[in-house]
Formats: C-alpha cells, structure tokens, sequence
C-alpha cells in the first residue's frame, strides 16, 4: 500500500516542495525514514506513533518506508510530522475518503496529537502555490500567516481528531476552512497592511547640535548609503543613529513580503502574522557576535542579523569592539547584497540588502584629539593603532559617509536644528526622484547603482568632474570611493531637488570621506 503527500521544507529563505512517500509492507514492524532527514526529522517517527494512538488511530504493524524526496536535499525541522502521519493513515485505509492530492500538508505533532505551528510557513505556502497546488493544510497558529499568500484555500486543524471528522464527513474538507479571527484585517498580498501596531520613533529635534550628523544621516537614509559616525563619547553618536528609523520610508509590498519571508524563516514572527511587515528592520547585534551570528551559519544555515536587517539598518555600535573576523565577514554583502554560504551539498544565498550604519571612538578610551579640559587621552601610539586596525581599508572603502562628531562646544550649536518629520520630507522627495528616474529597473536606491547605470544617472558637469578628478588624484582614493562619491553627489542633488549634479554636490560628497585620511 502506498500514498503520496506533499509538504515542504525552506532553503535559505525560499520555500522548497518535498514529496512524503509512505509504503506499507509485509515483514518484521519497523519504520524507515529515507531522503537525507536530520534527527528531528528521525524522530518525528516516535512522535507520530504516539500521536496517532492517543487520537484514536491505529499504528501499522508492517513495515513502513517513508521517503523524503528529493533525496539528496538534507531534510530538517517538525513540519513534516502531519504530512508523515497523513500519509500513513492514508496507506493503511484508516482514512479513506479524505485526499491530499493537491494539498501542502505541513505542522508539528505533540505526543497527544496536537497540532503544532511551525517556522517558515509563508515561504512555504508561496512555494505550494507557484506549483499550482490548490490547499494548505497547516496547524491553526500558522493559519493567519499563510492566508497572506492569495490564491489559496487555507485549511486548519488543532489535532489529527479533526482529519477523523473530516473523513467522517466524506472528505469534506469545508470543516476545516479558514474563516480568519473575529475583528482580524485581512493582510493578502495586494492589500494595505501593517505588522503590528506603528512603533513611536524618537525625534532628530530632541538631539541637541550636531546639524553636519544629522544632514549625513538624512543623505544616507535617502540613498541607503552606509555611513559611520567617529567622535568621543557623549556627542549624541548612538541617539543619531537610533533615530534613522524615523526618516526611512515604508516599504512598498514586494519588499514587505521578503522583509516577513525572513522572519518567518527565523521564527520570529510570534503567533502568526495578522500581516505583512511594513516597518524597515532596524537590527543592532551586541558587539560579542560571531561571524555565523552576523552572516547566518549552521550545518543547515539559518539567516544572520545581516539578512535579518534586509531592507533596513544594521547598526554596529562601537565599530572596533567587534572582531576583526566578524567585520571582514561583511565586505561581500556590502558589495553584492547577498551571503553566499556554501556547504557540501548545496549554495544557500541569503538577501543582505542592508544599510550598514556604525559608530566608534577615536580611541579606546574615546579623547584622542578631543582633549578638553580634564578630558585627556591616555592611550599609547600602539593601543590606538591595534584599536583602529580592526577596521581594515577594504571595510571602509566600503562606506560612503565618514562623519565626525565633535564635542558641541558654542551655545549657538544647541539649538534642535531639523526634526524628524521635516527630514523625512526631504528623504521621501529624494526617493521619489529616484524612482521617477528608474521606472524600469525599479532600482529605488542611488546606493545600489552601478557601472553604466552610474554613469547614466549621473552625469557630471565639466566642474564637477575636474573637482572628482583632482580628488582622485591628490587624495589616493580607490576607483570604488570614486564611484561612492559619485552615488553620494547623485544623492546629495535629489535631496537639493535638483536634476543636475553641481560642483558643490561633489564637493560635499568629497569631505564626507575626510576620515579616511
């Protein structure tokens, strides 16, 4: 006897379909999981043996083979307990009416029968409907996530008791519909939706001085280009970078629903997702982190707080704490916007489309050419070189906006300067200038440019482009700073408002790399 059902699995941050074979045959009671599972898939058997008992259901006395396939994709995690448990029921004629021809069959079991939800549904679910599957059927905490893919019937059960009733019913499976919660908005995926409740972000008014960080910040936030921010302690350097969230525009729904694919890859959307998440992550590890924390990792890696922080801000917070190990780990997802992981049997790419915002100290003790009164640098010539060494060259070639933030020295500079709400104006025009400018590609970001795209986008006034060459040449910048400031410039304009890029754009965008000298 045999059956076929269909559950899947994620690779990387994308849903993967997997066939659940199950054959009954005569010979000595045992059951034999094939198609490369891990141990929590191997142990899925006792978990369905016990559940199917304490449910009312009776387990084969023969000898069960359950295939995995494809078999030469490493298997892991609980979301093929119903699918196994479905599939046996389902050879062994216990359920007879009930069909999971053209279902996704996904869901953890308890030793009770219970159903339990599961990470990464709403990759999952996309996956079923691209293969043209018409049901999922998934435990009831993963219900209001997987409705945020349209086009499909969603079927939910608390226990294996409720696929008895349904076949007692025939096969009719409408007893276990979807209907959504009571006074619950629809999130689909053409529809206008928010992922929890819109969070209070602290204002760039309450930020005292510091006008030259704050314009940096709202250039960088207008063409996601990364930025780092040196001073001594005390300037208002982590209060700056905490308050970007607040100028960043919304995501649009195709970057939402990556944004919520990622995390419900992580596990980290909590019971469910009512909706898409609109809100742009804002992810700030502790500098303790290993390379497989901020990369992803795992013999079946996972993502890291770079693919976490895709579509919004990684902030490193006191840059030179960090491993050195750890921050060259980022040079190729700075580059290409992706992690590529490679392990024995298969490539994971993860999306890192991030904005890398940082801070540091001058020197471990934070006063090396800040003395002011009993403020004064102790550290050694050697201590402040080893301390500056964790950042290597290719790192900060890397980032765009080389900030210094001063101590706030005259009465004149304390005044609040521009809010919140009047530097997100700015940003939202330069973004739509942006996307007025690349209506094909749909490249949003002046940062994302490249090669003859840069070049298309802009286009230098002859001086501007003497001020970018003597700039070359007098400063040793690398050909990659060369195409940074000239993003920067583009940037600096669309804030301006205007079409061309002047010789004061390039300049300002010059002497925001003064650091690296």
């Amino acid at each position: 006897m045999y059956s076929k059902t269909f559950s899947a699995s994620v690779l990387g941050v994308d849903g993967k379909s997997i066939a659940v074979e199950v054959d009954l045959a005569s010979g000595l009671p045992q059951v034999n999981v094939v198609g490369l599972p891990d141990p929590s898939v191997r142990e899925s058997v006792e978990r369905v043996r016990a559940a199917l008992k304490n449910c009312g259901f009776a387990f084969p006395m023969q000898r069960i083979t359950v295939n995995l396939a494809p078999a030469d994709l490493r298997k892991e995690g609980t979301a093929f307990d119903l699918a196994i448990a479905a599939g046996i029921l389902t050879a062994s004629g216990q359920l007879g009416a009930l069909s999971f021809r053209d279902a996704l069959v996904i869901g953890e079991l308890s030793l009770s029968g219970d159903l339990l939800p599961v990470p990464g549904v709403l990759p999952m679910v996309e996956e079923a409907k691209r293969l043209g599957l018409s049901r999922v059927l998934l435990p009831r905490g993963n219900a209001r996530e997987a409705s945020l893919i349209g086009g499909l019937e969603i079927f939910t059960a608390a226990s294996l008791r409720d696929l008895a009733e349904c076949d007692r019913t025939g096969g009719d499976w409408s007893v276990l519909a979807y209907t959504g919660c009571e006074n619950e908005t629809s999130g689909a995926i053409g529809e206008s939706s928010y992922f929890g409740a819109a969070s209070e972000q602290p204002d760039f008014g309450d930020v005292l001085g510091q006008h030259h960080a704050k314009r940096a910040l709202m250039i960088a936030a207008a063409g996601k280009h990364n930025l780092l921010l040196s001073g001594p302690p005390g300037t208002g350097k982590t209060m700056l970078i905490r308050r970007l969230p607040g100028i960043l525009p919304v995501m649009d729904e195709e970057e939402s629903l990556d944004v919520t694919k990622i995390y419900s890859v992580a596990g980290k959307i909590n019971g469910g997702a009512a909706s898409l998440i609109r809100e742009r992550p804002f992810r700030a590890p502790h500098h303790t982190i290993s390379a497989g924390g901020l990369i992803g990792g795992g013999s079946i890696p996972k993502p890291g707080e770079v693919t976490l922080a895709h579509r919004g801000v990684l902030f490193l917070d006191e840059l030179p704490e960090f491993s050195r190990q750890v921050l060259e780990v980022l040079r190729q997802p700075l580059e290409d916007r992706e992690v590529t992981i490679s392990r024995a049997r298969a490539v994971f790419r993860f999306p890192a489309g991030f904005m890398l915002a940082a801070s540091m100290n001058p020197c471990p003790c934070g006063f090396f050419g800040h003395e002011h009164g009993d403020k004064r640098c102790g550290c050694s010539p050697l201590q402040i070189a080893r301390y500056r060494s964790k950042i290597s060259g290719p790192l900060l070639d890397r980032i765009d906006l080389l900030i210094e933030v001063p101590r706030v020295a005259s009465a004149e500079a304390f005044s609040a300067g521009m809010t919140t709400a009047q530097m997100r104006e700015k940003v939202t025009l330069a973004i739509r200038r942006q996307q007025e400018r690349f209506p094909v590609t749909r490249t949003a970001w002046n940062g994302e440019l490249s090669g003859s795209a840069l070049r298309k986008a802009a286009p230098l006034k002859p001086e501007g482009a003497n001020l970018l060459r003597q700039a070359f040449e007098l400063l040793g910048i690398s050909l990659r700073a060369h195409d940074r400031i000239l993003k920067l410039a583009r940037t600096i304009a669309d804030v301006e408002d205007c079409d061309s890029i002047e010789s004061e754009h390039v300049a300002e965008a010059i002497q925001y790399r003064r650091l690296e000298s």
